[in-house]
């Protein structure tokens, strides 16, 4: 009898263990709220579209996925996840979000959400046009592609639905300021970075989106190749582009609540990446780091050669950075946790409008 009551409570705490556990690794669980994640960008929110483009921007090097699961590449600038896959994740969604363009995507996969995302792209199609990867206006395209396929699975009005109650996630900007020529050439390019951002952000409206984050960019100037090449004997931060980085947040800023107010039935949210990134990087104790100029994907030594290594430091959760360009995904869960704290509520609290057709 005695034998029967310990088991029995044994098998009620384990219970209760694995429920906490999980509990713990999805603490919002508001996917009855928000049905979806749909996520649009460059390599920071790429989860693998460019796999199935023929494009150099590849980011399926052996080095990467070292933390993933099976520890394999999977076309993800990192060690580990994104924040495109930790935020499903945390909001109790599914454990990854896939990317578009993946051909094995089942039904299931596409309502409740995938990214657009392109490594190398930007809100500028021609920045790296060369290289035919996914502009902010193309994975637009991809979206509306989307739509269609949507109704085709549950119906226009149940797409309808998913639509307005989903979250809609912007990370671009990055590879405009560093990697377009127009960028040195041209004083008022960041008017035009912001021009390109707030066309997107509206015709992604008349697509149906009611609630959108839209994140700045990271000092730019920060990022270990920029320290390694530009940053002189100590590494400094370049200034320039940091100055850049924060003209164009702070002006995208302004636009966003431009935005709010011309189109107040949709919740559009700036989301500050540059203060958490710098923070990271100038109090790396702080959050348990200790490497702030150097990725762990590092080249022959230690000089960041764009993102690609040939071999990645064992220590990586000592480092801000994986690579020349890209937080590690330790990085990427303090983000992510940020943003919820920070934003969540707005979101959930909010009330798409009804709307009658896609």
């Amino acid at each position: 009898m005695k034998m029967k009551l310990f088991s029995y409570i044994f098998l009620l705490l384990s219970s209760i263990v694995i429920a906490l556990a999980d509990r713990l690794r999805q603490p919002y669980n508001v996917n009855d709220i928000i049905p979806a994640v749909f996520v649009f960008g460059d390599s920071i929110v790429d989860t693998g579209n460019n796999n199935y483009l023929v494009t150099l921007a590849k980011g399926n090097i052996p080095q990467n996925g070292k933390n993933f699961m099976g520890g394999k590449a999977t076309g993800r600038f990192c060690d580990g996840k994104l924040p495109s896959d930790i935020l499903v994740e945390q909001l109790g969604i599914k454990e990854l979000l896939p990317p578009y363009l993946d051909p094995t995507l089942e039904a299931k996969d596409l309502i409740t959400g995938v990214t657009f995302a392109s490594a190398g792209s930007g809100y500028d199609p021609k920045t790296n046009a060369l290289l035919s990867v996914l502009s902010i206006p193309k994975q637009l395209e991809l979206f509306k592609e989307y739509i269609g396929k949507l109704k085709g699975i549950v119906g226009e009005a149940k797409a309808l639905e998913i639509v307005s109650n989903s979250l809609f996630i912007v990370l671009s900007g990055h590879n405009d300021i560093q990697l377009n020529p127009a960028s040195i050439l041209n004083p008022s390019y960041i008017d035009i970075m912001v021009n390109f951002a707030s066309n997107f952000l509206q015709e992604l409206y008349k697509l149906g989106a009611r609630r959108i984050g839209v994140f700045g960019v990271l000092p730019i100037g920060c990022m270990p190749l920029h320290r390694n090449t530009r940053g002189g004997i100590r590494k400094n931060c370049v200034d320039s582009l940091n100055k850049k980085a924060y003209s164009f947040n702070t002006k995208l800023s302004t636009e966003i609540n431009y935005l709010s107010n011309k189109i107040p039935d949709a919740k559009i949210v700036h989301i500050d990446f540059y203060n958490f990134t710098f923070d990271l990087i100038n109090n790396p104790t702080k959050y348990g780091y200790k490497v702030t100029k150097n990725g762990c994907c590092a080249f022959v030594g230690k000089i960041e050669l764009l993102a690609a290594c040939p071999i990645a430091c064992s220590n990586d959760y000592e480092y801000v950075f994986w690579d020349g360009f890209h937080l590690t995904e330790k990085g990427y869960r303090l983000l992510v946790n940020q943003v919820l704290q920070q934003h969540l509520r707005a979101f959930i609290s909010y009330t798409p409008a009804l709307m009658f057709a896609l």
